[in-house]
């Protein structure tokens, strides 16, 4: 069956404990994003900790997660990086593990040309799995630009692109260059609702660790065009989203979910924990969504 990447999805943290990844805490995730009926599972991603867990821990986080899901809803595997030898095998290795498809990150700090980018997504696509983009200029220092995005749909290298920009202007170029057939999910929470109302089909979300519901709420109603409710919801999100990127993602969404008891506080350098001069308002955020 063909999997579409469209709907609610969650950017999921990685729970650790005295150093090591928390096997227990991360299949509590999983079964609370289940039971809010979040439409898939994004381990190993910017959320996720990638960057600071080793190939073996990634592995192992996305055949937990794959585990807990049992079929109910398909995982969407994070980790390709800069190296695209490496990134394929990071992605054969998710294969193996049964995930649904990959997210691939543009290539950050080597800066490729365009033609790097379709040759390095296009590698990653022969492990055999769906390949979702993920364009994220802010962190990567390059843009994965719509002309490229057109090529590497019409070649069948991508399923999807997740774009991070938060530019409705760039969602409709590639709209109107790769059509409807392409998924295009948001890495913007702060802008969901006009991201589906411009043709975007949902979004990859690191508030729905906190609110699954109301971020599937949100979406879904979007999508069904009920785009005053949609947006009534996104103010009513739009304080946590500030407090959510106080600092460098995942600072904020790390210390919100301790906060809630869904795991412990520790996070990996060379991120730190949350400034203590953030944590009232991310507290007062949470209370206030009666989260607390």
């Amino acid at each position: 069956m063909t999997v579409r990447f469209r709907g609610s999805w969650v950017a999921l943290i990685t729970p650790f404990r005295g150093g090591e990844v928390d096997e227990a805490a991360l299949r509590g995730l999983v079964d609370r994003q289940l039971a809010a009926g979040t439409d898939g599972l994004v381990p190993c991603g910017t959320t996720g900790e990638s960057a600071t867990l080793t190939a073996e821990e990634r592995e192992r986080v996305i055949a937990v997660v794959v585990e807990s899901a049992a079929g109910r809803v398909p995982v969407l595997a994070g980790g390709p990086g800069n190296d695209t030898a490496a990134a394929v095998q990071s992605a054969r290795r998710a294969k193996a593990a049964g995930a649904a498809g990959v997210l691939a990150v543009t290539p950050y700090y080597n800066r490729p040309t365009q033609e790097g980018h379709y040759r390095h997504l296009a590698s990653i696509a022969e492990a055999g799995l769906p390949v979702v983009a993920y364009n994220v200029p802010s962190r990567t220092g390059t843009d994965l630009l719509p002309d490229t995005v057109r090529r590497l749909w019409e070649a069948r290298a991508i399923a999807g692109v997740k774009e991070a920009t938060g530019s409705m202007a760039r969602l409709l170029e590639i709209r109107e260059r790769a059509g409807d057939g392409l998924d295009l999910l948001s890495g913007d929470d702060a802008t969901i609702a006009p991201f589906v109302a411009c043709g975007g089909h949902g979004v990859i979300s690191v508030s729905a660790n906190v609110v699954p519901q109301r971020v599937r709420a949100l979406v879904h109603d979007a999508l069904a065009g009920r785009l005053s409710a949609a947006v009534a919801e996104q103010l009513r999100l739009a304080p946590l989203h500030r407090a959510l990127f106080a600092e460098s993602n995942p600072i904020p969404i790390k210390a919100a979910m301790a906060m809630l008891g869904r795991c412990g506080p520790e996070i990996r350098l060379p991120l730190t924990p949350l400034s203590e001069a953030n944590v009232p308002g991310l507290r007062a955020c949470l209370a206030e969504l009666e989260e607390l």
